[in-house]
């Protein structure tokens, strides 16, 4: 079972990390893949360099295990990230595109209706990057934070992508570069220490958040995360979740009122979650303020009839 660590050369946000990792000690060569794409190993971590756009490469994952025939456990992907906002930030979250029906053209690769196994280093990670960049003063500058799942590529297995942000200027910081590798070198556990965020279901800490609703960096689900340690599943954003307004008739609310694709977006989401954590207690947490009464009433309906309780505040702790 390997640790597939994903680059492109196309993206200094993503080569650049790659570098750094490559520069600390025990890398070999590994096998030369399609196209003349290099990778090398360390222990059961690879990294994979190639050229494209990360976003567009489906099935990285089968593809390595054709091509090489060892069993790929997660997938990192490392990408730059943009946004209006013009504040640096290192990023972490899951991926997917759950509430695009068959037949939309994916903005940013991916399949319609689908969502991966969300990693569950997720949250450790989150507290862990905020620890390496606090002692490379790299805070508060950078913004440490996790985004909503969003876009591509296809894959099978418990994923993360880790991102620097937010322009030119940032993608191609050194010390930034520098925070991220050492990152997934404590993490996955290449230096002296033990790995970082291995989940099992024997783990004493087992409930996983399923965020539902909010903006696109999350911060009312960060904050349970952060404050009680728990796993990040899928964490959904208002844009994931497409419901058609009922009108006039808002009264009493159920899941069957409400059209647009939010029950499979919930539903796609939380099986990937299901997938990534098993064995977990799986408790979706509303953003309440995000969404209007009737919003609110149809999605608690639905999770009621999909068996998904809902955390409070207590809950997760």
């Amino acid at each position: 079972m390997v640790t597939l660590v994903v680059a492109t050369t196309s993206d200094p946000a993503s080569i650049n990390p790659a570098k750094e990792l490559l520069a600390m000690p025990g890398w070999q060569p590994g096998p030369t893949l399609e196209a003349g794409i290099k990778s090398f190993k360390n222990g059961d971590v690879r990294i994979f360099e190639q050229d494209k756009s990360i976003i567009e490469e489906d099935d990285l994952d089968l593809r390595w295990e054709a091509a090489t025939k060892e069993t790929v456990d997660e997938i990192i992907f490392l990408s730059k990230h943009t946004a209006v906002s013009n504040r640096p930030a290192l990023t972490i979250h899951p991926i997917g595109i759950p509430h695009l029906k068959e037949g939309d053209v994916p903005p940013q690769g991916g399949r319609p209706g689908w969502a991966a196994p969300p990693s569950p280093r997720m949250g450790p990670w989150l507290t862990l990057l905020k620890k390496i960049a606090q002692s490379f003063n790299l805070v508060p500058e950078f913004e440490i934070t996790l985004e909503a799942t969003h876009h591509g590529p296809v894959t099978t297995k418990p994923t993360m992508f880790i991102e620097i942000g937010i322009t030119q200027e940032c993608w191609v910081r050194q010390d930034a570069a520098h925070v991220i590798a050492l990152l997934i070198w404590e993490g996955l556990g290449l230096g002296e220490g033990a790995a970082v965020g291995n989940w099992s279901s024997k783990t004493e800490q087992k409930k996983v958040l399923l965020g539902i609703g909010g903006g696109h960096y999350v911060p009312r689900h960060m904050d349970v995360i952060l404050r009680n340690g728990v796993g990040v599943g899928h964490l959904l954003s208002g844009y994931s979740l497409p419901m058609e307004d009922p009108g006039q008739s808002k009264g009493e609310m159920n899941a069957e009122s409400i059209g647009g694709t939010w029950k499979e977006s919930i539903k796609v989401s939380y099986d990937a979650t299901a997938a990534a954590f098993p064995g977990g207690e799986i408790l979706a947490h509303l953003d309440q303020k995000s969404f209007k009464s009737w919003q609110k009433n149809a999605i608690t309906d639905f999770l009621a009839k999909l068996g998904i309780k809902i955390g409070k505040p207590g809950d997760f702790s």
